[in-house]
């Protein structure tokens, strides 16, 4: 895993918004247009961080105006695909790694960016994570983030059911039928969109069929419909049926489900580390939750090939595109260099989050949360990349559509199954 190999060197001691940060605009000015998924409702810390880059940026180059505009993650999804298909992308916009970057790549929409990194950037990255947004040997995309999973839960709430951190998948549905029994939801999970309830599948699926299984599908080493990935299903579907998650799962967003678990409503939380913000540094939390937050790794399967609990999904978070027909590429490619320089340091001591960046933490003031998971990316033994990040967006939307289904118990486990091998065998 080349993400991985040098991670502990790097890491040592609904509603859009726009704005710009400069008003009465002249017709001198340049004006960049960016595009971003990080609103200030939901993402505080990312918002702010990158508010305060562009105000720097625009006063130490007089003459150019950054335009925001901001939307929640799956309206942005939705509005880039619209924006692509009437060839009007922002020139500068979010994107995500691997199978979701390459059709835009061939769609010839977004501009090299290896020149960017030649400059300032050449050695800034942790070795593997560009290489994501690389097609064909050219970097299409800046990455922000690297992310891993976790199962973050609430030591208040396990204490007073006399509850102990699962190490085998065994021990989790004890603590599911525990907490289900005293009237407490287990786990908040928002399916209506897919990819939040994916994280559960993709799990299941590293744990009972081992951690390549779901690349070997997307490789065409392996096919959907394995054994193991079927049973990864129907696991997914027990929990359901034990009552192991909150009520009307299918029909919740990410940020309706992440308010169970924020207002104490829910015991546990299976999301990314985009999350610590809310656990560690946000001013908008109170030290009080913070202080009864925990996280632990997704547990084994008993009998399963994925035996090794260090083993994460997870991946590149999102990067930064500059567009191919954009008039301000040469002006938009220098901003996309500053912020992913400043957003280093920045996004580890003002928002928590682990970047894409090395970062010298060996001198900051860290959360013991967050040194902990640093500690953890040094000492994973693998990260296997989001399946829907991995997949061609046509398998990625159905893939999002099947498990909201899988949840909402809509197709069984060999239906959902079967729906992946067809869509899949088109692209062979």
């Amino acid at each position: 895993m080349s993400i991985l190999m040098l991670v502990s060197l790097a890491l040592v001691g609904c509603s859009s918004s726009s704005s710009s940060s400069d008003e009465g605009s002249t017709g001198d000015e340049k004006v960049i247009k960016f595009m971003h998924l990080w609103p200030e409702g939901s993402s505080n810390a990312q918002f702010s961080i990158v508010k305060n880059i562009i105000s720097d940026y625009e006063k130490e180059n007089e003459g150019i105006k950054i335009e925001t505009e901001i939307l929640s993650p799956d309206q942005y999804r939705e509005k880039l695909k619209i924006l692509a298909s009437s060839n009007e992308l922002p020139d500068i916009g979010m994107t995500w790694s691997d199978g979701f970057i390459k059709p835009y790549v061939e769609g010839d929409m977004l501009a090299p960016l290896d020149d960017v990194v030649e400059g300032n950037l050449k050695d800034a990255f942790i070795p593997g994570v560009k290489e994501s947004y690389a097609v064909d040997g050219k970097t299409y995309g800046l990455p922000l983030e690297l992310n891993i999973s976790y199962v973050f839960y609430n030591k208040e709430i396990f204490e007073k059911y006399n509850l102990e951190v699962p190490q085998t998948f065994s021990e989790y549905k004890n603590v599911v039928k525990t907490l289900a029994d005293n009237g407490v939801v287990p786990a908040t999970v928002g399916a209506k969109d897919g990819w939040p309830a994916s994280f559960w599948f993709m799990y299941m699926a590293d744990r009972i069929g081992g951690s390549t299984i779901l690349t070997d599908v997307i490789q065409g080493k392996a096919k959907m419909d394995d054994p193991s990935i079927v049973k990864a299903a129907e696991e997914v579907q027990n929990l359901v049926d034990m009552g192991g998650f909150v009520k009307g799962a299918s029909a919740l967003s990410n940020e309706d489900a992440k308010g169970y678990f924020m207002n104490e409503q829910a015991a546990m939380f299976l999301t990314a580390t985009w999350e610590l913000p809310n656990y560690t540094t946000s001013p908008d939390v109170t030290q009080e939750f913070k202080d009864k937050i925990g996280y632990f790794k997704f547990p084994t399967y008993e009998g399963g090939k994925g035996t090794d609990i260090n083993s994460y999904v997870g991946g590149p978070g999102v990067g930064l595109f500059v567009a191919k027909d954009s008039k301000v590429q040469d002006e938009a490619k220098d901003f996309v260099g500053y912020l992913v320089e400043k957003w280093g340091e920045k996004s580890v001591t003002e928002a928590g989050v682990i970047p894409a960046t090395k970062v010298d933490t060996s001198s900051l003031d860290l959360a013991p949360m967050y040194i902990d998971i640093l500690k953890d990316l040094s000492e994973a033994s693998n990260v296997t990349t989001y399946f829907d990040t991995q997949s061609s967006p046509a398998v990625s939307e159905l893939h999002h559509n099947l498990v909201t289904a899988l949840f909402g118990k809509q197709v069984t486990p060999e239906e959902f199954v079967k729906q992946h091998v067809d869509e899949l065998a088109k692209e062979e």
